[in-house]
């Protein structure tokens, strides 16, 4: 695998943004897919935007397949510096190690699991329903 020894800037994946030498970056694997844009599903439209640039959110946003997801694979000409690819055995969930991340950056929403136990989750529906319960009742009452 000596595509992957090599290293490659952002600036110089940029400089290949053509129909005739398209280039990006995908989970910091840099790929020519020049040869892949009439094969693709999507059509070459699709993969001339993302020339040049990091095409990593495009990608896992879209969902692709296992299969397309091994393509990576195949058209990986290097490595974009200051990346570090997992190993090819763990590729079904490998996103890269950022050696520089931009911490002010979120880059994901993430839904936390809530710690709150349930039955102190029904308490917060229940008491202000008995609260006003009571308070209707009340005032019925007292009106007779």
């Amino acid at each position: 695998m000596a595509a992957e020894k090599r290293v490659f800037t952002l600036s110089q994946v940029a400089q290949h943004k053509s129909k005739k030498d398209c280039w990006f970056v995908i989970n910091g694997r840099v790929l020519n897919v020049t040869k892949f844009l009439e094969e693709h599903p999507g059509g070459e439209e699709v993969l001339l935007e993302s020339a040049g640039r990091d095409a990593t959110k495009y990608f896992e946003d879209i969902g692709h397949s296992k299969a397309a997801k091994n393509l990576l694979l195949k058209y990986q000409v290097g490595v974009l510096q200051g990346c570090k690819i997992q190993d090819d055995a763990d590729k079904d969930e490998a996103p890269i190690n950022f050696k520089d991340s931009k911490k002010g950056e979120m880059s994901a929403f993430v839904i936390k699991d809530d710690a709150t136990p349930k039955h102190a989750a029904l308490l917060e529906v229940f008491v202000p329903l008995l609260a006003a319960g009571s308070y209707f009742g009340y005032t019925y009452l007292t009106q007779a």
